[in-house]
């Protein structure tokens, strides 16, 4: 376990510049919960995270769906639950609901009730849901686990959000499982890498390998002018200081799933080089040229050989209630 790296120090600095002092200044309470919401709060966030480039959300899809244009949503709802109806899920820690609302507009839902604890989050995905028709679909802003549910799910669904919850070898039966009928099925897509962060030193190396395989002039760090030389990885006390929830028990996710669940389908999709490779520096590949597609075609190359003998830290999974 790592206390404090480097990173930790810039990571401060950089997220100072992108997110303002206020948002340094959350992270000073005791609070807990309150310096989780502040982790989350969209109004403030400017970031270059590996998710801003279309590319990188091209290969999700190709992962999962054997289509790059395919998202998950899709694959799913012309998949396992095609034939399905009137379908009730609930979403926990849904954020901004940009994938229920997705979801929503599939007839095989009767309901679809989303729960988070951020209120802004929340009212924004409603007056979406509102614009669009979509009746099918409500919101609660509660936590999931304090919340008496008058009646049980088809679908229980995390989107990166099953991460940020604790002991999840005692949440999952006692919480979860309660939630879904009989033959309920649980669908994540989830990191489920090394809890806190705390990579292996072949990672670390693998993901300083990466790290070089990007030219100079694409490392300059977005929105503060110092190059990207080296990842050292995340310490503890940044970790629980910055959100005290971020994959706090993520390792455990998948063995708790196997022991209660059968596995429909589980895809893979890596991210145990590249999220850490284009942190802070993912805007350089926001518009592409033939340049920046050798590079990022290099680094999925490069990742994949490292997936071949390592589990990946990201998974989309649709599992079912196993019989008692």
């Amino acid at each position: 376990m790592r206390l404090i790296t480097s990173d930790d120090v810039t990571d401060v600095i950089a997220k100072g510049k992108q997110r303002g002092l206020n948002f340094l200044l959350s992270k000073l309470t005791l609070d807990k919960l309150n310096r989780t919401k502040s982790a989350f709060d969209d109004s403030a966030i400017k970031h270059a995270n590996w998710w801003i480039i279309s590319a990188i959300k091209d290969r999700w899809n190709q992962l999962i769906s054997g289509n790059p244009q395919v998202p998950y949503e899709e694959f799913m709802m012309n998949g396992h639950f095609k034939d399905k109806k009137n379908l009730r899920l609930l979403s926990i820690g849904s954020g901004s609901c940009s994938h229920e609302l997705k979801l929503a507009s599939y007839a095989n839902f009767k309901e679809i009730l989303c729960v988070d604890i951020a209120d802004n989050r929340l009212n924004e995905a409603k007056k979406i849901a509102q614009h669009q028709n979509l009746n099918n679909i409500s919101f609660i802003c509660a936590n999931a686990m304090e919340y008496s549910f008058e009646s049980t799910f088809d679908i229980v669904f995390f989107h990166s959000s099953l991460h940020h919850f604790n002991n999840i070898s005692t949440l999952i039966p006692s919480k979860i499982i309660p939630l879904l009928k009989p033959n309920g099925h649980l669908v994540i897509n989830e990191y489920v890498g090394p809890t806190r962060l705390q990579q292996p030193k072949l990672q670390i190396q693998a993901i300083n390998q990466g790290l070089k395989m990007i030219p100079l002039k694409f490392r300059n760090r977005y929105q503060t002018g110092w190059i990207k030389n080296r990842y050292t990885g995340s310490g503890l006390i940044r970790m629980i200081l910055a959100d005290p929830s971020e994959c706090i028990d993520s390792a455990s996710i998948l063995p708790t799933i196997h022991t209660y669940f059968d596995t429909i389908d589980e895809r893979p999709y890596g991210g145990n080089i590249l999220m850490h490779v284009l942190k802070d520096i993912s805007h350089h590949f926001t518009e592409l040229n033939s340049e920046k597609n050798q590079i990022l075609n290099s680094l999925f190359k490069f990742e994949d050989e490292y997936l071949k003998d390592e589990s990946s830290d990201f998974v989309f999974g649709i599992y079912q209630l196993k019989k008692s």
